[in-house]
């Protein structure tokens, strides 16, 4: 694992994650940081069932304005850490060592970027969070959620408040891309 571009471009990060936690690839965050381009600039972002924090820092490296990284795992939470620790990043973060639902309640703005990535055979972790940013205000007006997934799985085009705006497949993973109804 890597850092792909910005600040820290180049970087390693400690990659060993624990059992349970498969991290996003270089490849699928590289697309994903290609679509995003300059947005992440000063945003306010969400790496939701964080792992190891690849996404997030990638996020930081890239100029994001504060990054919330949401796990449950005591281990990937002391791996984040450590891999933030090691590029001497000492603010513009908070760890929520918690799951993501209870972790959305902790969250005290609203998001500009959410990229949540809950384990593949998770399906109520899906429903719930779409659910949830789908009825509550946690993206602003122009947010974006997206939303790492198993090709095999297709998750819905509205979830509340929420539309789905693009999908895209690479490998066995999927993205698939939401915005609040008002922003269209």
């Amino acid at each position: 694992m890597r850092v792909i571009s910005g600040k820290f471009k180049s970087r390693r990060l400690k990659a060993t994650p624990p059992a349970g936690i498969r991290p996003t690839s270089d490849k699928l965050k590289e697309t994903v940081f290609d679509i995003l381009g300059a947005t992440v600039q000063g945003a306010t972002f969400l790496d939701g069932c964080a792992g190891i924090g690849a996404i997030g820092i990638e996020a930081i490296s890239r100029g994001a304005g504060f990054v919330y990284f949401v796990e449950q795992s005591r281990k990937a939470c002391q791996i984040i850490r450590e891999n933030l620790n090691s590029l001497q990043v000492t603010d513009g973060f908070r760890i929520l060592e918690m799951g993501l639902l209870k972790g959305l309640d902790e969250i005290e703005t609203q998001l500009e970027i959410a990229f949540v990535d809950p384990p593949y055979d998770h399906e109520e972790l899906y429903v719930s969070t779409l659910n949830r940013f789908g009825s509550a205000a946690l993206l602003t007006a122009e947010g974006l959620l997206i939303i790492e997934h198993s090709k095999r799985n297709e998750l819905p085009e509205h979830a509340g408040a929420l539309h789905k705006t693009r999908s895209l497949v690479q490998g066995d993973a999927a993205l698939a891309f939401y915005r609040p109804a008002r922003s269209m």
